[in-house]
């Protein structure tokens, strides 16, 4: 029987994104064993899947103690897998790959990975589809393996029936209006430098319900909770009175059932993007001035998933200019990024997700 280890650590979004390796390996090798390695934080996202046997979980410890990373190595070398991918190529998982024991590793081209993997596979600079970069080198990694033709290629999330009901009552007690379609607002991202002003925010949201009559939900954590209020408050009365600002899940599990019973998602790129793209939501994705859209701006066809990027508007801004540098200046990149540029975008986008057909 083959083994199998696929290693995908860091966030959520990348974690769902890596399913579709397990999927299309379960697909090729139906008797295989299938692990999946995973950040212990990440692994809420997913339950249901049963496209791989075991979850090897990288916990806290494991970055913290060498004794441990050390005897996670050891464990992952005593499975004697035969084939190895690893979808995150940082040291943590170079070391896991290194010392496995397979006779296949594959990773991405990077210097000197020739000393670690067998195969190193190039990424692609432009998209060939709308999947988006992320998932097109996601894929990229089975060619090795000859797993090239009839590709799974929507990562899912799975949501239970009492999930459902959770959700359902959750919106009876917030007493949301029925005959209203449910609209989450991504509100802020992981991080400053990856949050849309929140003055600018409040402006997005008016335009939504200015626009469209619909229950706003907002997605946050409670320590984001005051830059949360900074969006409500600077919102008009009438406009408040359509957002249920706490109307909030206390776990990534309820989030994703709350999010299964919205139509849509407006906001911040990130994890609450890629659950609702994996729900198969229409999503409208804002992204940081630093972030290179092209990588994960996925499934894009300018109606049911549509995204903007300063970049799109001002070109002029970026001339010259690195990554390092537009990050270390994000707020001053944020203030030009104006409501008003994409107005007509999201105006298009909320009438084909949201008009009557």
């Amino acid at each position: 029987m083959q083994k199998i280890l696929v290693i995908q650590q860091k966030m959520i979004g990348d974690v769902l994104i890596s399913t579709l390796l397990c999927e299309n390996l379960r697909q090729a090798y139906p008797n295989a064993q299938i692990d999946y390695m995973v950040y212990e934080s990440t692994s809420d996202i997913l339950n249901g899947h049963s496209s791989f046997d075991n979850l090897v979980l990288f916990k806290p410890e494991h970055r913290k103690s060498k004794l441990a990373l050390l005897n996670l190595i050891k464990s992952i070398r005593r499975s004697n897998y035969d084939i190895v991918i690893d979808a995150y190529a940082k040291l943590e998982s170079q070391l896991a790959t290194l010392f496995s024991g397979a006779t296949k590793k594959i990773s991405y081209q990077k210097s000197k990975s020739d000393l670690i993997y067998t195969h190193s596979v190039l990424r692609k600079k432009k998209s060939s589809s709308n999947l988006g970069l992320i998932i097109e080198h996601r894929l990229a990694l089975l060619k090795p393996l000859g797993i090239t033709d009839n590709l799974i290629t929507h990562p899912k999330v799975y949501v239970t029936e009492d999930e459902k009901n959770f959700a359902e009552k959750l919106f009876k007690k917030h007493k949301l209006k029925e005959h209203l379609p449910n609209v989450m607002i991504s509100a802020i991202g992981s991080e400053l430098a990856k949050t849309y002003p929140a003055k600018y925010m409040a402006q997005v949201v008016e335009q939504i319900v200015q626009t469209h009559k619909v229950n706003i939900l907002f997605n946050y954590l409670p320590k984001q909770k005051d830059i949360a209020l900074r969006i409500y408050n600077s919102c008009s009365t009438e406009t408040q009175k359509y957002i249920y600002f706490d109307l909030l899940g206390n776990s990534l599990r309820e989030f994703i059932a709350i999010m299964n019973e919205c139509d849509l998602i407006i906001g911040n790129d990130g994890g609450a993007i890629n659950i609702a793209k994996a729900l198969k939501k229409p999503a409208f994705t804002i992204f940081s001035p630093w972030i290179d859209k092209a990588g994960w701006a996925t499934f894009e066809d300018g109606n049911q998933n549509s995204s903007v990027h300063l970049k799109d508007f001002r070109t002029d801004l970026f001339t010259g200019i690195s990554t390092k540098e537009i990050k270390k200046s994000y707020q001053e990149f944020y203030e030009n990024f104006k409501p008003n540029l994409f107005e007509n975008q999201l105006n298009h986008f909320l009438n084909y997700n949201l008009s009557p057909t």
